[in-house]
């Protein structure tokens, strides 16, 4: 074997004795002496079927950046590989400079063993403790997809990208094969997969794993890719085989760069599940099968045939030559790169070191400008659309938006001004706004946009996700995923900050005229709000100015997920830009233009776009047939600002929450997604109880805007009434406001079955100041 593959060899059998070791031992690192029942752990948790792979994947990508002097990332798709992962960063000497208690020694090795899923330790997957991580191995599915983002415009990043065979079975990740058609070949980095076959997921054949050669040969050809193949299990030949083909990838990319065309090559990576490890155990096969999935080897604190048949595994890698005196040798350390290129060292896998803040436009060069409230009609995504337009103009390699087809619709077409759509293919004459020097990133798969967002995120860079209301929802998980990892990633310690992962969710659930029940779902506020106000935010910008105000907000923030919500249809505007400011900087706040009597008998609370216009077309009918009746209008513009300090570190006071919403008035709540949300948010405030919240109640169809609203008990006859009837309101103009309410209903309904509107008086309704 060449010396350069011997160092291979070598860097191999090291890391798989640690990744081997971290499963079982608290004690006896090196094998010093014969292993003692005490030397086990009590519970041995871990992964080792994948881990062999993915130490080969990282010995070979360590020899090309030693020789070429490249940058890489390496993303690890198979979700529990996290032995693999601790094991290459202890030993490039990463782990040890992030975490000076494990120290790249003996005794370093001995806690490296012992803290591996172990209580107050670090877990069996690739977290965010983990050094040249930005996978969470918690889910899988996304790795190709972050992978890619990380390489938007990364041109002398090269991100290798281990996929699992049963990883890729997912849906997520059976899309994100298309990827490469949206990296552009100069301006964006290498991104190499390796799809890893080894056969099995956790009790069962992969559908890959089964498949012929010729038949995975042909799959990846059709979706574009030059397939290399490397298989078998015999070391020498495998790692020869392995040199080679990622030697061929490299040039291969390098020419593509060259003659801007060409197929990107990948490699398919065929070899047994729990390589090295046990070949059998109690007369059963283990290597090569679905029992080296986990614990391959199940050993007893006490003294009996499988702890010595775990000695006997660890021994065959020769720790002893491996770590004289518990150091790795030079042999292995030949291997490492040097600085920042280490895999654990790299700065794209600790984004924050490399943000630059985004050099926002004024608002104020956007901004409506308004003669009173309610007097201008206009799109707020309009209006934005107009702002992210100058923003993508003074970021040019730094910010990218994303959307699944539905940037246009959403209003947001400014934006093409300044960058059209990129373009996975020719363009033809027919084409709109495509290019492939395009710069937003659309593709009818919520999956990928997600998760090209996160890895272009946690490699440093902005974005912003726009997407239909309801189906954002396709991303729970993975939004679940990244809101973790960054908790995680901030108690490190170490971690630098990254840009938020900011989501705008227009055609919203009060606005589906056409759509209908299935496009109408607000529950991804409820789900965002579980996970706590030090890490998300929910913004229900009343107009466009306060969503300008949202934007230039939460595109300067780190470390959060912000989710706004805002409507892209005509409404009247309510704030100016420096009064929207001032509102979303309260969080809440009291329109006094509105109503504000010193002492309300009703609060009428808003929260979103259509809310807010159906609650102050409440105001005016309480103004219009109840004059004498105090009242005091509330608009709620961010959500988790409802929580007491305790639970939000930027929530109201308690003394400024029950000066705006009062301590005695009940308050009429009208909420732009489910009431229960409201409820939770406020029940620690003192006057909760007086807390009546109307919002989405799972009713819809396809109907007028008017009817969406009455059908779920958030128009404005619901909301005046309501008020009228907690606040004890009797007497001949309550009388008059329950006549009136009735028959409109009724006109309301005939007229729109008729016409297929909403009534004029409805539709052409605008703020007045009756006081």
């Amino acid at each position: 074997m060449p010396p350069e593959l011997s160092a291979v060899d070598a860097w191999w059998r090291a890391a798989n004795y640690l990744a081997a070791a971290q499963i079982y031992l608290v004690d006896n690192p090196l094998l010093e002496r014969p292993l003692k029942p005490e030397d086990i752990k009590a519970r041995q948790l871990g992964h080792w079927g994948t881990s062999p792979g993915l130490t080969f994947m990282q010995a070979h990508a360590n020899r090309v950046i030693v020789e070429r002097g490249i940058d890489m990332l390496f993303v690890a798709g198979p979700g529990h590989g996290g032995p693999a992962m601790l094991a290459g960063a202890w030993l490039d000497g990463s782990y040890s400079e992030r975490h000076p208690d494990v120290p790249r020694d003996a005794a370093g090795m001995r806690e490296l063993f012992r803290q591996f899923s172990f209580p107050g330790g670090v877990p069996s997957h690739a977290a965010a403790p983990t050094p040249g991580s930005i996978h969470e191995g918690g889910e899988l599915g996304y790795s190709l997809a972050h992978a890619t983002g990380a390489a938007f415009d990364n041109p002398d990043l090269t991100v290798l990208c281990a996929i699992g065979d049963g990883e890729a079975e997912t849906g997520a990740l059976a899309t994100s094969w298309h990827s490469h058609r949206f990296l552009r070949p100069g301006r964006d980095g290498f991104v190499l997969p390796v799809l890893h076959l080894n056969g099995y997921r956790i009790a069962a054949p992969t559908l890959l794993g089964r498949m012929a050669r010729e038949e995975i040969d042909a799959l990846f050809r059709g979706y574009g890719w030059q397939p290399l193949f490397v298989e078998g299990d015999e070391p020498e030949r495998m790692h020869r085989e392995m040199a080679a083909a990622m030697d061929a990838c490299l040039d291969a990319h390098a020419r593509i760069v060259h003659e801007g065309d060409g197929r990107p090559p990948m490699i398919v990576l065929r070899s047994p599940k729990g390589w090295t490890g046990p070949r059998e155990v109690d007369g059963e096969p283990v290597e090569g099968t679905f029992r080296a999935h986990q614990v391959p080897l199940h050993v007893p604190r006490e003294e009996g045939p499988h702890l010595r048949q775990l000695e006997e595994w660890l021994r065959r890698y020769r720790p002893e030559e491996l770590f004289p005196g518990g150091r790795p040798s030079p042999q292995v350390l030949s291997l490492v790169p040097e600085g920042d290129r280490r895999l654990g060292a790299t700065p794209h896998a600790d984004g924050g070191r490399l943000m630059v803040p985004l050099d926002l436009p004024p608002a104020e060069d956007h901004a409506l400008t308004l003669g009173a409230p309610g007097a201008v009609t206009d799109s707020a995504t309009t209006v934005l659309g107009r702002w992210l337009a100058d923003l993508m103009r003074r970021n040019p390699r730094n910010f990218r938006l994303f959307g699944p087809d539905e940037t246009k619709s959403n209003k947001l077409d400014a934006v093409f001004e300044t960058s059209p759509r990129y373009a996975p293919g020719p363009v033809r004459d027919t084409d709109a706004a495509l290019s492939p020097e395009g710069r937003v990133m659309e593709v009818l798969s919520e999956h990928l946009c997600e998760g090209w967002l996160e890895g272009y995120l946690l490699t440093g860079r902005h974005g912003l996700f726009n997407s239909y209301e309801a189906f954002i929802h396709i991303i729970d998980s993975m939004a679940n995923q990244h809101i973790k990892w960054m908790r995680a990633a901030s108690e490190t310690g170490w971690r630098a900050p990254i840009p938020s992962l900011n989501w705008l969710l227009s055609s919203h659930v009060w606005r589906q005229d056409h759509n209908g029940f299935t496009h109408q779902d607000p529950g991804f506020l409820d789900h965002l709000a579980t996970k706590g106000a030090e890490m998300v935010r929910l913004y229900l910008p009343p107009d466009a100015n306060s969503l300008l105000a949202v934007a230039e907000h939460v595109l300067a923030t780190t470390d959060r997920a912000n989710c706004i919500v805002a409507g892209k249809q005509p409404e009247p505007q309510w704030l100016t830009l420096e009064a929207a400011r001032a509102h979303l900087a309260d969080g809440f706040g009291i329109w006094g233009w509105a109503a504000d009597d010193p002492k309300p008998e009703a609060v009428i609370a808003a929260a979103g776009d259509v809310p807010t216009l159906e609650a102050l077309a409440a105001v005016t009918l309480l103004r219009r047939f109840v004059p004498e009746m105090a009242l005091r209008f509330v608009n709620v513009v961010d959500l988790m600002a409802l929580q007491p300090p305790g639970q939000n570190p930027d929530g109201a006071s308690d003394d400024r929450f029950d000066a705006v919403f009062g301590t005695e008035a009940p308050v009429i709540f009208n909420h732009h997604g489910y009431p229960g949300l409201i409820h939770e948010l406020t029940y620690r405030r003192t006057g909760h109880d007086l807390f009546h919240v109307h919002g989405y109640r799972e009713k819809g169809t396809t109907t007028t805007p008017f009817n969406m609203t009455a059908m779920n008990g958030i128009d404005r006859f619901t909301i005046a009434l309501d008020a009228l009837e907690r606040s004890g309101r009797t007497g001949r103009g309550s009388d008059e406001l329950h006549r009136y309410c009735r028959d409109m209903r009724a006109r309301q309904h005939e007229w729109s079955h008729r016409t297929g509107e909403d009534l004029p008086d409805i539709k052409e309704w605008r703020w007045i100041d009756s006081r």
